[in-house]
């Protein structure tokens, strides 16, 4: 139901940008706390960024603030993470997942804590 994908080719070189694109179908969006992770070979999945319903909060990882930027279109039933400045340490399977909540300041940064998860695509950046 939740799927995640790129707006654009998915090698970028290192200070390039991409969008990514999350969206649920036959589901809106709009009551659902959104986050972003990512998973790089050999290592475990890690937080990117997050946003509340009606986009109250957002949270980032350290590696990523002042870099990304996470926002949510209800009109069109997406959230988007802008990434700018990449580096090859950027690169990973990125998902998104949603969360149902009825509170706009809920927004847990714990993988484990979303139930709907995309299923993921590929981001690499070259040096």
């Amino acid at each position: 139901e939740v799927s995640c994908r790129r707006l654009g080719g998915g090698l970028v070189q290192a200070g390039g940008s991409l969008t990514l694109s999350c969206t649920r179908s036959g589901r809106t969006l709009m009551n659902h706390a959104v986050g972003w992770f990512r998973q790089a070979p050999g290592k475990e999945r890690a937080f990117v960024a997050a946003i509340s319903r009606s986009a109250v909060l957002t949270y980032y990882s350290d590696s990523v603030k002042g870099r990304f930027g996470i926002s949510r279109d209800n009109a069109k039933n997406t959230v988007s993470l802008q990434m700018n400045s990449l580096n090859p340490e950027d690169t990973a399977v990125y998902y998104c997942a949603a969360l149902a909540t009825a509170s706009t300041r809920h927004l847990p940064r714990a993988a484990e804590a979303y139930p709907y998860w995309g299923q993921g695509t590929q981001v690499t950046v070259s040096s």
